[in-house]
């Protein structure tokens, strides 16, 4: 790989929500990285970005802003219908990229993504940033410690109203638009809960996806379900929906092993439940004021040749064909 020499000095491309305190602002808190410039299409909008987080330089037009020799990495926070135009650019020009997820539109996609990457020796990552956080690496540990023994069954349930809280809005509303989002707000939660599984477990063996509109606001499917079998017989079944009654709203992943089970949110919280036939525990974690910032941190050392992928784009192809099974 072509690993940068000295400092990672970004550039956004998409400098939407996810970048006024997720993203954005850590990009100059990690040690060797600094944010040197924005784009978005919207001229008043980015100015008024790059104005408020004291950014020198900002562009409406993408290939301007790849293009700045002063940029050596960039990160792609646009919908996903763009990640692979602007990623297979951004390689082109010799830069690593950072790309939010889910990590492009389809598996296919995200292929040519990694090929362009491989081809090149250019560095590219995924915005997979829980890998990153404290309480799922503590999922993680309990996991390889067998702190609940063999791990049988493994449940996610996602049930949401439909004006869902934990779901970013925009006045566009792009991710209810498949043709800009993938598919719905399953495309949009889902690719952090299914990429920790298979971080959790290793490669799914079978996935079976099935995905309806039941409500028909948009063009979205609003309710999907999943299910796989994991290595080592893990059975995984998931259920996402965007349209129940506000007494049905609940966001929990639970792993029910032979000896014991572990409850976790994925959006709504950093609370960990390890129960055992010994006791039941509670573990409160604490997220860093920009959810990013770890996952960044271990980028920028991985752009700079000091340390492992955290994500690969391979990867990110595994939770992406995963996604793709529901989509008929």
């Amino acid at each position: 790989m072509k690993y940068i020499q000295g400092d990672v000095r970004w550039g956004i491309i998409g400098c939407g929500d996810v970048c006024e305190v997720k993203s954005g602002p850590a990009f100059s808190k990690v040690p060797n990285s600094t944010l040197v410039a924005v784009m978005r299409r919207d001229a008043v909008k980015v100015k008024d970005y790059a104005d408020r987080h004291k950014v020198s330089t900002y562009y409406t037009d993408a290939q301007q802003l790849i293009d700045d020799p002063a940029i050596n990495a960039i990160y792609i926070a646009t919908p996903p219908a763009q990640h692979e135009e602007y990623a297979i650019k951004a390689i082109a020009a010799g830069k690593p990229v950072y790309i939010e997820k889910p990590l492009a539109l389809n598996a296919d996609s995200c292929m040519r993504i990694g090929e362009a990457s491989e081809k090149a020796a250019i560095p590219a990552s995924g915005a997979y940033y829980r890998r990153a956080l404290p309480l799922f690496n503590t999922v993680k540990s309990l996991l390889a410690e067998n702190k609940i023994g063999k791990v049988k069954l493994v449940n996610i349930s996602t049930l949401q109203a439909v004006d869902a809280k934990i779901i970013t809005r925009t006045t566009d509303n792009w991710r209810v638009i498949p043709s800009l989002s993938g598919g719905g707000y399953f495309h949009d939660l889902s690719p952090h809960q299914l990429d920790l599984m298979y971080w959790f477990f290793g490669k799914p063996l079978e996935v079976h996806g099935r995905s309806m509109n039941q409500d028909k606001r948009n063009e979205a499917p609003d309710v999907t379900s999943l299910e796989a079998v994991f290595p080592n017989d893990i059975l995984f079944r998931g259920v996402w929906s965007f349209n129940v009654h506000d007494s049905a709203v609940t966001e929990m992943c639970e792993i029910i092993g032979d000896q014991g089970t572990i409850k976790f949110s994925f959006f709504t919280g950093a609370k960990l439940i390890i129960k055992t036939s010994e006791e039941t525990e509670t573990m409160e974690f604490i997220n860093p004021p920009n959810i990013q910032f770890h996952m960044i941190e271990k980028v920028v050392k991985y752009f700079r040749g000091e340390g492992e992928n955290p994500c690969s784009i391979e990867d990110a192809l595994v939770s992406m064909k995963m996604i793709d099974s529901t989509v008929s």
